[in-house]
């Protein structure tokens, strides 16, 4: 297919695109600003348009929206809040009819770093000596990270709160390798830090000597109950990781819907995959479409495909 489908409707479209893409992406808005983008299409032949498929990004809760039918898709970082929402535990009440209809592979991790000067050697020992932690984080309160640190704070009985009652610090953060992060690192004004994103960051932070914490057994149970899954980073991923390091997985950025979205629907957002996958940016863990509907290191998935993408992979010869 070219990249750009012929006729002056599309070199329109293009050009909205590429308005939307520099408005959310200016680097001057902060990660709780409007960097997200709804994609519409529809009919735009009478004084009101038309939708037939919106797709967005932005936060895990979206998925509201999305069975509520205020959406078609949306895109969530990382599979793990997709895996909450349809268990209904974590960040939600009650399980949601939510189902993928591709998982973009991204290879992810989160791991909570602290440096030997503290003297701490777990996460249990920040509520035991009431430690003053200086802690590196994102600075939107709503990113998907802050979450899952206040979801794990839960299981050991503390908070970020707490931790600045006990005279600790927050260090905040837009993107996970923030100039301000790395500043602070190389600084010494900083003992721990908490995220994803590890390319940006988390070999420069084992370079100046932070340890990641490998969580308690019954952490990690906890944990998992709600939709998080254990993983490794083998020694050696990272240049100065040197041992197996136990963590969460925080890979894989599920495409999903509802479950009575019409299969055609589906069907035909697969389709548009395979077609334009020339066109997409992937990360180097892709290994072809197929992968978008299996379970890999890339793309985890503990909720089902919808049945009209499910058709469409095995109608392809992908195992699903």
């Amino acid at each position: 297919m070219e990249p750009l489908p012929r006729g002056a409707n599309f070199q329109r479209a293009k050009m909205l695109w590429e308005i939307g893409l520099h408005v959310a992406g200016n680097p001057n808005t902060p990660y709780y600003g409007n960097r997200d983008m709804c994609i519409v299409v529809g009919s735009g032949s009478d004084e009101n348009f038309r939708p037939w498929l919106r797709m967005a990004t932005g936060s895990p809760v979206l998925a509201y929206a999305v069975v509520r039918g205020e959406l078609e898709m949306a895109m969530v970082n990382p599979s793990g809040f997709l895996t909450q929402a349809y268990r209904g535990t974590g960040l939600f009440s009650e399980p949601l009819p939510v189902r993928v209809v591709a998982n973009y592979p991204s290879w992810d991790r989160f791991v909570y770093m602290l440096h030997p000067r503290t003297g701490l050697t777990s996460l249990s020992q920040i509520k035991e000596r009431r430690y003053p932690l200086r802690l590196s984080i994102r600075e939107d309160p709503t990113h998907s990270t802050r979450a899952l640190v206040d979801q794990t704070l839960a299981v050991y009985g503390f908070t970020l709160a707490d931790i600045e009652s006990w005279g600790g610090s927050l260090q905040l953060n837009g993107p996970p390798g923030d100039k301000r992060r790395l500043d602070a690192l190389h600084a010494g004004t900083i003992d721990a830090i908490f995220d994803e994103g590890l390319v940006h960051w988390f070999d420069e932070a084992l370079a100046a000597g932070m340890h990641p914490v490998t969580l308690e057994e019954s952490a990690f149970q906890q944990l998992q109950a709600i939709g998080w899954r254990r993983v490794v980073i083998p020694a050696g991923r990272f240049p100065h990781l040197k041992s197996d390091h136990t963590c969460l997985d925080y890979g894989g950025w599920p495409l999903y819907t509802r479950a009575s979205l019409p299969d055609e629907d589906a069907y035909k957002v697969c389709e548009a995959l395979q077609a334009r996958e020339a066109e997409i940016f992937w990360e180097s863990s892709f290994t072809g479409i197929g992968q978008l509907g299996q379970d890999t290191e890339a793309t985890p998935m503990d909720v089902p495909l919808h049945p009209g993408a499910a058709q469409w992979y095995r109608e392809h010869g992908f195992k699903v």
